[in-house]
């Protein structure tokens, strides 16, 4: 009998940095390696990934990463992994290999097809099916183990119309769901939602209306490895006479190896090229970037893109899921191009671009898998919750329904559920550029105190031999107030630090540290009894 261990390192009661590892005795199992977009109020960091600490200290027992398919959520972070895991095997699918590919993972990727077996060691297997998703070649997981199944859903829809690289086989679910599974874990993103998510999410009749009633240039702006609103646009535009012009490297790259691989199929003249782009009947492609939203329609709004010139007679799609955080972004950029004379599109509130099972999709597979202990994951709390009550209606006892946070540990022993409050210490580690290093709460902290405060520079030089301030005290600020108008201010301030100063050189030895705490200390409350505000104070004191 084995002891299996699951805990998330990402992912639960939040959306997106998805990872979840599986541990079967001294083998370790990591499900997807995704990051999460910051929000504005992370100022200046462009995404969010799991910890890899606990990886990296048990590196050894790694058997490899399983990726379910291609979007950031599920394998973003993974250069980041590879980074501190040279060595670690790589499993994906070949559409999500070539999205690895994109991110400049190429070293020990394996390859992977759909229900084909994966064998390792103490009779321990992985079998990959294949789901209904928005991008091709997406995977479930289940772990076999001698105590029964552990299974993951990754991201799925449950759409019998999906066929090729989007098909969904629900016989072999249904067939492992009869051979016992010990856990499943499912997605919650959707779990709130009624009904099925089909057929909402089918968007090539919304796109023909679209393309039918505007007979001017129209822009898309969408994801880049969405290939199923892709798909959706090029079988709109068929038959319309139309060019479609794929703007952008990795769009291009997208489409190409997509059309080559036979997960696309268009008609040859379909697709224009750069001299198409002013034609009063083309239709433009332009992928977004999540961690920059719309700023590629931003850019050609203000004249900035290098191919682009924007005309008040364009229609502007937004063919890409809208989420909270961009809310704000997204409707100052729709007020901008309406006052530029643009017709904008927007997806109505029935249609979908995300691929998540709603309500009755989650019980299905719960209906179809059967398993003894259901665990939700992905997704905020609330979704969560909702999903466990899902799985309570259709009879899976309160006391098998698994709620957990990130870090905290689920212990099976000998097929049984052992509630011993193990934990994994886990934080979010915030990346800002093209470090991979994580920036930290002390740098947000500060950061936040400058955006809202500002910042004052007190200089002065002391002289080494006579024990005297040569130079200073000088104010220098930015952000907290305008110097112009605050000369009095600014004298005081000079004032308090030279009495500070003063006061801590005597002939035989100057405080630097002393004389910086105290201007740190004085002058903050000073400038809060003045203004209210508490500007970032940084003394430089230096000795000649």
């Amino acid at each position: 009998m084995s002891k299996i261990r699951i805990f998330g390192l990402g992912g639960l009661a939040e959306n997106g940095k998805n990872c979840y590892v599986v541990e079967i005795d001294n083998d370790i199992f990591v499900f997807d390696s995704g990051l999460k977009y910051a929000s504005s109020s992370l100022l200046g960091i462009d995404y969010i990934m799991p910890d890899f600490s606990y990886l990296v200290k048990n590196k050894k027992r790694i058997k490899g990463l399983f990726i379910t398919h291609g979007h950031s959520e599920n394998l973003g972070s993974t250069p980041d992994l590879v980074k501190v895991l040279p060595n670690v095997k790589i499993f994906a699918t070949k559409f999500t290999k070539f999205v690895l590919e994109e991110y400049g993972v190429t070293k020990n990727v394996v390859e992977i097809k759909p229900h084909r077996k994966i064998n390792f060691d103490n009779g321990i297997s992985i079998f990959p099916i294949s789901v209904s998703h928005s991008i091709p070649d997406a995977v479930m997981y289940v772990i076999n183990s001698k105590d029964g199944a552990i299974c993951y859903t990754g991201d799925f829809v449950v759409d019998p119309t999906m066929l090729g690289s989007y098909d969904m086989d629900l016989g072999k679910i249904a067939y492992i769901g009869k051979q016992g599974v010990l856990c499943m874990m499912c997605e919650s993103s959707f779990s709130e939602k009624k009904g099925h998510t089909s057929p909402n999410h089918h968007l090539e009749d919304y796109f023909k209306d679209i393309i039918k009633h505007n007979e001017k240039r129209i822009i898309f702006s969408l994801l880049p490895y969405h290939l199923y609103t892709i798909t959706d646009i090029f079988n709109a535009a068929r038959n319309t006479h139309r060019k479609i012009v794929i703007m952008g490297k990795k769009l291009q790259n997208v489409v190409n190896f997509a059309i080559k691989e036979k997960y696309l199929e268009v008609e040859k003249d379909i697709i224009g090229d750069l001299s198409n782009i002013e034609d009063d009947n083309a239709i433009l492609l332009i992928s977004d970037e999540r961690t920059n939203p719309y700023a590629n329609v931003s850019k050609i709004l203000h004249g900035y893109d290098k191919y682009i010139n924007l005309k008040n007679s364009d229609t502007i799609v937004f063919a890409e899921p809208r989420y909270d955080s961009n809310e704000k972004t997204l409707v100052k950029l729709e007020n901008e191009l309406a006052k530029f004379g643009c017709n904008i599109e927007n997806l109505p509130s029935d249609k979908i671009i995300l691929h998540h099972p709603s309500s009755e999709d989650i019980m299905l597979m719960i209906k179809l898998v059967q398993p003894k202990y259901y665990m939700p994951v992905k997704g905020e709390y609330r979704y969560m919750v909702n999903n466990a009550n899902l799985a309570s209606r259709l009879g899976i006892k309160g006391d098998n329904i698994i709620l957990k946070q990130n870090g905290d540990v689920v212990t099976f022993e000998n097929g049984e559920l052992v509630q011993n409050g193990d934990m994994i210490k886990v934080n979010d580690v915030l990346i800002d550029g093209k470090s991979s290093e994580d920036i930290g709460e002390l740098v947000i902290k500060d950061r936040e105190m400058l955006s809202e405060n500002g910042i004052v520079l007190i200089s002065a030089t002391i002289s080494k031999k006579d024990k005297v301030m040569l130079v200073g005290p000088e104010v220098t600020s930015r952000g907290f107030i305008y110097v112009k108008d605050s000369a009095y201010l600014i004298e005081e301030i000079k004032k308090i630090c030279e009495n500070i100063i003063n006061r801590n050189i005597t002939p035989s030895y100057v405080d630097y540290n002393k004389i910086k705490v105290e201007i740190r200390e004085e002058l903050s409350n000073y400038l809060y009894e003045e203004t209210e505000c508490k500007p970032m104070i940084i003394a430089v004191v230096q000795e000649v």
